[in-house]
Formats: structure tokens, sequence, C-alpha cells
């Protein structure tokens, strides 16, 4: 099989080096076939069935072996055999040479790269299955990648020979009826004029068009299909419903109200969602309260002799409600009917692709008909069926916040960026806490060096880390907790009084009506580029629709809901998750944007990398906060940001300057050239930035500049320049100007 494969792969190469070599794609242009054009038809019609046989032939050795001037020959086809004879010959040759080509590539590299990529190409691979058919029709059509693509990259997939060849055979059709018609019409120019002919002109405009039309027409299929049994009402109600009012469903009604849609927003529990209420503004105030006791146990290192507090863990966890009654008003239902949103207190559920059913929390019930739907209905915690812990009992990111009194032993099962603040944050109030991780390392996503950071100071504040734990159990014994767990073959019990279960969050997907309608779920609810689900007028956002669970992207993707859901079909937008920010409030404090180096050495994307210390920082010595550093991965040779790694104080805040330029193009040359205030963290950036610099200085060049200036001092040099060594400067030196 092997030696089979080797054979046929040379024998295509060297017959594709053979057409370029003896420059055989001359005869496959327009101006052959208009030079020889009275020869051509004088042989069509002298030997009809030989002219068509040798063209068919022709067509399929061209399109079988990927060489160009297919689309030449089938203008061509237009013009000889005319618009029936030319469509029926080359929608045939086309699609038997576009088989070979596929049968070519599955022969001789389907099994390299299935073996190679199989992991990767899973989805891929399921995708096909179930759908290949389809798709294939889809890229036929619409020819968004060059059909000599499309013939060897499908070859590589489990795609059925018989359903790969009728599916092309079908979804070529229409673009080769076209392109022949316009054939026939170059057949008929006899003089300049003849190039501004109607017939021609509209030909022409037809091929331009013909993909916009056909895209159109494939998701009119798609969309007669998906609503077939649903009857559509003759007006509705609203514009847009919102099912969620969360950061999603808040930002997705704002903007119907703003550009004057009628818009309705439906929300069973409290406004503001999962952020205000349970997650970012209460951990965020509890994180705060508890810095500011691990600064006051500081103390002798910024010069204070002595300093205590006293504190009541119940008035800590008061000012955290305190605080979200501060910032409530902002997500509140009177605002949001001042701006225009109608609000309903209540559970919505989809009975149709254009109906709500609601059952309001003041007992009534109300049916709403709607243009366009966004479900936003966010997340949970995820709670793993470990044997025994309903027994227990257990907190997650949701209930915590009713805790009035610190618990004395505090077990935290995992260690993302959830339970690594929360880890960190009850230990600075005085808890004794376990962590107890699965793998070898909390916040596994970012890089090894990252995470030993975060572990030194959870350790150095007393934290017990427990990795690479398996959970057997809960038991209670005596009244006392306990988790068993498997620890390197050995049975350990971990004792503990309150239990925080932090290992993520769920989609909010039961009870919303997507079952009835079949809208496909997995993790997340199914969506498009558009954020589109099976229904093109029914949108998910947020949380539930990943593949992000922060606030700022789930705000993000409502502008591309709402907008795609009020405008469509006139102009629909991508959603764009180029360039993603994110942080982890632990301390040291670690945020992010773009590639790390873990990932991009799973992408088997090259990178240089370029580091910072933040010890060498001034305003950071002078802080007492002189740890951690400024990591940027750039493409190889040159400035371009892959992305950036901040660990240290404020990171969150210093990584948007890396956000920006991400996001704009720019490279660390335009940070560097930008003036920073000193002293200020923020300095960090631009010498990061001029440690990549000086890494690639021109070494030779300036070697020669310094025979310059010997020379101009009088005294030339006696010795070639040599190539100078990196510059034993403090990167923070090289703002080019004075320090103060």
């Amino acid at each position: 099989m092997k030696a089979g494969r080797l054979v046929l792969a040379t024998t295509l190469v060297l017959a594709i080096a053979l057409f370029f070599l003896f420059d055989l794609d001359r005869y496959l242009d327009l101006d052959f076939f208009r030079r020889q054009q009275a020869a051509i038809e004088a042989w069509r019609d002298a030997r009809p069935v030989a002219a068509a046989l040798g063209f068919f032939t022709l067509y399929v050795a061209v399109t079988g072996l990927s060489l160009p001037g297919a689309a030449a020959m089938t203008l061509v086809a237009g013009a000889i055999f005319g618009l029936w004879w030319g469509t029926l010959i080359v929608s045939f040759a086309s699609t038997i040479g576009a088989t070979l080509a596929f049968l070519a590539s599955r022969f001789v590299l389907r099994e390299f790269v299935q073996s190679r990529f199989g992991d990767r190409l899973a989805p891929i691979n399921a995708g096909v299955k179930k759908d290949g058919g389809f798709y294939l029709f889809t890229l036929r059509l619409v020819p968004a990648f060059p059909f000599f693509v499309i013939n060897l990259v499908m070859g590589l997939t489990q795609i059925r020979t018989r359903t790969f060849y009728w599916v092309s055979q079908l979804g070529m059709l229409a673009g080769t009826l076209v392109y022949v018609n316009a054939g026939t019409r170059l057949a008929q120019i006899d003089s300049l004029a003849g190039i501004l002919s109607p017939g021609l002109l509209a030909s022409f405009a037809l091929l331009g068009v013909f993909p916009l039309i056909a895209r159109k027409l494939v998701d009119a299929a798609r969309a007669r299909k998906v609503y077939a049994g649903w009857k559509r009402p003759k007006h509705y109600d609203r514009n847009l419903v919102v099912i969620g009012a969360g950061a999603a469903g808040l930002v997705s009604s704002y903007i119907a109200a703003a550009v004057k849609a009628k818009v309705t927003l439906i929300e069973k529990h409290k406004m503001g969602g999962d952020c205000l209420n349970t997650g970012c503004v209460p951990s965020k105030a509890l994180i705060r309260s508890a810095k500011l006791l691990s600064h006051i146990r500081r103390a002798k290192e910024f010069g204070i002799r002595e300093a205590r507090a006293d504190f009541d863990f119940a008035d800590v966890m008061e000012r955290v409600q305190a605080i979200i009654r501060t910032v409530e008003p902002h997500d509140s239902v009177e605002r949001y009917r001042g701006l225009g949103v109608d609000v309903i207190e209540g559970r919505a559920k989809i009975v149709s692709p254009w109906e709500i059913e609601i059952a309001r929390n003041d007992g009534g019930h109300q049916r709403l008909t709607t243009r366009s739907i966004i479900i936003a209905t966010g997340a949970r915690p995820a709670v793993p069926p470990i044997p025994g812990i309903e027994d227990v009992g257990y907190y997650t990111s949701d209930t915590i916040w009713s805790l009035r009194e610190l618990p004395r032993r505090l077990l935290v099962l995992g260690g993302g960026p959830i339970g690594a603040e929360l880890t960190q944050t009850f230990a600075r109030l005085g808890a004794h806490v376990t962590m107890v991780l699965r793998g070898e390392r909390v916040m596994p996503r970012e890089d090894a060096e990252v995470s030993e950071l975060v572990m030194q100071r959870f350790r150095a504040e007393g934290i017990d880390l427990r990795t690479r734990h398996k959970m057997a159990r809960f038991v209670v014994e005596d009244g006392a907790k306990l988790l068993i767990t498997e620890h390197d073959g050995q049975e350990v019990r971990i004792p503990f009084d309150v239990l925080l279960v932090a290992v993520g969050r769920t989609a909010n997907l039961k009870g919303y009506g997507l079952e009835a309608l079949g809208i496909p779920t997995g993790d997340t609810v199914t969506v498009n580029e558009f954020l589109q689900t099976s229904y093109p007028n029914i949108y998910a956002a947020g949380d539930v629709a990943g593949p992000y669970q922060f606030t700022h992207t789930a705000a993000h993707q409502a502008w591309y809901a709402s907008v795609n859901a009020l405008f469509a079909p006139f102009g629909k937008f991508r959603a764009d998750y180029s360039v993603v920010p994110w942080s982890t409030f632990v301390d040291p404090e670690v945020a992010r944007v773009g590639l790390n180096e873990q990932e991009a050495r799973e992408r088997k994307i090259p990178f240089e990398v370029t580091r910072f210390a933040l010890e060498e920082l001034d305003r950071a010595i002078a802080d007492g906060e002189a740890h951690g550093f400024v990591k940027v991965l750039t493409a190889p040779g040159k400035d371009r940001i892959l992305g950036v790694t901040i660990v240290g104080e404020h990171a969150g805040d210093l990584i948007a300057e890396y956000v920006v330029a991400m996001r704009h193009g720019l490279g660390l040359n335009k940070i560097l050239g930008t003036i920073h205030i000193y002293p200020t963290l923020a300095e960090a950036n631009k010498y990061a930035a001029g440690e990549w610099k000086r890494a690639h200085a021109p070494q030779t060049l300036l070697a020669w500049v310094g025979r310059f200036h010997d020379w101009r001092r009088g005294r030339p040099p006696l010795a070639p320049p040599e190539r100078l060594p990196a510059a034993p400067i403090r990167a923070g030196h090289l703002d080019g100007g004075p320090r103060t």
C-alpha cells in the first residue's frame, strides 16, 4: 500500500511538473482560444463527437490534476459547444475530474493526516459524518475556496465517495451554467463594440453576484428546512425578546432600546445576573478587605513597627452586600425601564421560533410574539457527583455570600480562577484553607511558571495545597466531616468544617424550551459565527453560548447578537474573539491576552519570548511589590504581539495597553516609542518593549557606527568591527531620556 501511494504521488508530481516545465498552461487561456477559434470550430464541425470527447478528456485531466485553467476551459466550452451541450460536457467532466483528485488525495494523504492530526480533526470528522453532504453542497454552491482545494481537503475527511460525487455534480451545476453562458457570449465578440454588449455584460454581472445569490439561496433553504412545521405570526409584538438579565442580556436590551426597537427583557431572579449578585462585584469587594488585612500584617515592610486589625467576619460580609446594593441601581428594573426596555420579572419559555410564554413572578401569564430572541440565561456552579457530597453540605460561588461566620477549616475543591481567588481571600481573613486539586497546579490554563508563583504565595500565606488528589468520597464520622482522597496510591483523609465547590460552571440550558424546538446544545448552546442557533432568528450570548465565561466577553457578544438580531438579513457581523483579555485576581494578580507559551506550543505556532522582571521596576520597588513579570510573545524576528502574560500588582490594569496594541495591530516598537509616566507600574510595558528592542538590535550596524564615532574623534579603529554583545544595561534605562 505504501509503495502504491509513493508511485501515485510521484506520478502526479511528475505530471504537474512537466505541465509547468513545458509551459502547457499557455494552451488553457482565452488568448490561445481567440487565436485558434476558427480552427477549433472547423474541427468541431467536421468531427463533433471526437471534439466533444477530446474536450471532455482534457477537462477531466486538468481538474483531476488540479491544474490551473478549468475556469477558462468552462468559458471555452460555452463558446465551442453552446450553452446546453457545453454545460452537459463540463458538468460531468468537472465532477469526474474532481472525484479523481478527491480519490488521489484520499489514497495518498488521508491515512497520514488522520493518524497525525486525528485528535484535532475529530470535530471536523464528526461534522462531516453528520452533515457532510450539505456542507459540501454549500462549498460548491458558494465558492468561498477554489474548487481544487475543496477536492483535496474533502479527500482527507470521512465523506463517502458516492456522496462526494453526486453532491459535487449538483452543487457545481448552477455555477457551471453561469460560466458556460458567459462563454457563449465571448464567442459572439467580433469587434470592440461587442465587449459592451448587454448580453455579455449581463453574463459577467451574473458571474460576479452569483456567490452572493447562492449564499442567500443556501440560507433560505436552511431556514425553510428548520422552520418547517412552525406557523409564523402575521405581526409581532416585539422586535426582540431577551431572556436573562445578566451582562449579555442587559447589554443586548440596552442596544435594542438605543436604536428604538421594541424590546422585552425577562429575568426570573435578580437583575445583574451572577456578576453583580454572586460573582465579580461581591468577590472583588471581599478580596479588597482581605488584601487590606494582608497589608496590615506586612506593616514592618513599610517601616511601621506595629499594626493590627480588629474585625468581625460578619461585618466584612455586610460590607460586601452594601457594595452590591450600591452598584445595584446600575442594573435595576427602574433604570432599564427608563431607558425604554420593557422589563418583565418572571420565567420565560420559548414555545415557537417567534413566541415566548412568560410565567410572571406576580402570578400572571403572558405570551409575546417577536421577530428575534436572544438567549442569555448564563451559567451556574458545577457540582461534581462525589459520593457523600450532599451529606456533608457545600457552598458554591453562588451561595458562599450567605456566610456570616468565618469557617475555622475551609476545604476548597478546584484550582481555577474562582477557587484560587476565594482560597486566598478566606486564608487572609483567618480561615485555615485546604485546596484539593486533581492536577499538578492551580490555574492550569496559565503557563507553569505563573502557577508556580501563585502556589508559592499560597504556601507562604499558610494555605494547604493538595495536588494530584483523586476525590473518592465524603463521609461524616462522629460528627466530623472528612474528604477521602487517593494520592500516590494511598488513602488520604482530610478533615474540614465548611466545603466550597469551585470546579467550574455549567450553562443554564434546561427549562427554556430549547429541547422542544430541537435547538442543538452540548456544554453550551450551539451557535455559529453570528451567534445564531439552528433557528436564524434565535441567538445566544454570554456564558450560555461560550466559548468564554467572562462578563466582558458576554457584553462583547451581546453587541453582535443584538445588532444581528435587529438588522439581519440587511447586515450581519461575525463575533470577533481575536483579542480576548482576562485576569485572575489573586495576589500576585495574573492577567493575560492572546497566546501564552503552553498554548503556542500546543498549536505549533512559532514565537519568541521577551521578559521584564518587575523586581527591576522602580515603582514596584517603592510600593513593596517587586515581584512578578511581564512576558510578551512575538512573531519570530518581528515586534508583532502574539500574546502577553503579566503577573504582579495591578496586572489586570496593566494588560490594557497590550489589548489595545493587539486589537489595532501596534507592535512593541510603538509601545517603546510612547511616553509613559515615571514612576508608574505602566512603565513595565515600555521596559518589556525595550528588552525586545535590545535583543533585536542590529549589532553589525552598531559596530560600524562605533567605527564612525571613533573616526569623528580622530582615532580610526585598527581592527574591523565585530558583532557587539548585548548591552549590559537595565531595560528600565532604555527610555531614551532622563529618569526623573
